[in-house]
């Protein structure tokens, strides 16, 4: 799992290692993703940390391979480590701030996919989440880079889908609305009114709890989930129903 020190990804580590499964956390954070390892050990469950930067090849082939090494095969791979990216007019973005969030965001699900695929092929199959946004529904003003690496993983998603079904592999997408997350907090301090707005952007008001889309990644990547791949899911409280 990557992304997995803090956030989503550290809910959702703790949602697996309670479901007795082993998990290998990657992060670039690496005081932060050994602690959420220290403390899965405290509570009995079983977890490695890979210092991992998703946008090297080499880092996240690396966190994959410590999986099988280590725990004998890869059963679940979940592409969740993410970056808001710059905050700017379109007009204004600038190209190297618009690849650093596609090189974090995109490529590196890019990588987690395919080097993900590669070893479940060897395994007998397996489940592959990624963390895209409702931003690759609706865009986000400001946030060019950020809602073009979302869209993309929509689309990698889809084909990857299509292309490994016969091999036992399913792949599928979250599309997280507001969540209680530090990127949302960082979002909340560039746009003083955002706060404010949770309670109109989504049907369902406030932000959602990051263990609320760890249960649905729970869900995709177990057997109640064995006919569903293809699917980009939002789990937003109703931010894309609204008018």
């Amino acid at each position: 799992m990557t992304g997995g020190a803090s956030g989503i990804g550290r809910a959702t580590v703790e949602a697996y290692c309670e479901n007795d499964a082993s998990v290998v956390v990657g992060d670039v954070d690496a005081e932060a993703g050994e602690a959420v390892v220290d403390e899965i050990a405290d509570a009995g469950g079983e977890a490695t940390f890979v210092e991992t930067d998703v946008s090297e090849e080499a880092d996240v082939e690396r966190l994959v391979a410590t999986a099988v090494e280590r725990y004998g095969g890869l059963d679940v791979v979940f592409n969740n480590a993410g970056t808001e990216g710059a905050l700017a007019d379109f007009a204004d973005y600038e190209g190297a701030d618009f690849d650093d969030v596609v090189g974090v965001n995109l490529r590196g699900a890019f990588y987690g996919m395919k080097h993900g695929i590669r070893a479940m092929l060897e395994d007998g199959g397996g489940s592959i989440i990624n963390t895209s946004s409702v931003a690759s529904a609706t865009g986000i003003m400001g946030r060019a880079g950020y809602s073009a690496s979302k869209a993309g993983i929509n689309g990698m998603t889809r084909a990857a889908a299509m292309e490994y079904a016969r091999d036992g592999i399913r792949v599928n997408a979250v599309l997280p609305g507001i969540v209680a997350t530090s990127m949302q907090d960082r979002v909340a301090v560039q746009r003083p009114d955002a706060t404010d707005r949770y309670e109109i952007e989504e049907a369902m008001p406030g932000r959602a709890d990051p263990r609320e889309l760890a249960n649905v990644v729970l869900f995709l990547g177990s057997d109640l989930a064995s006919r569903v791949t293809g699917v980009c899911l939002p789990v937003e409280g109703g931010f894309l129903v609204q008018p």
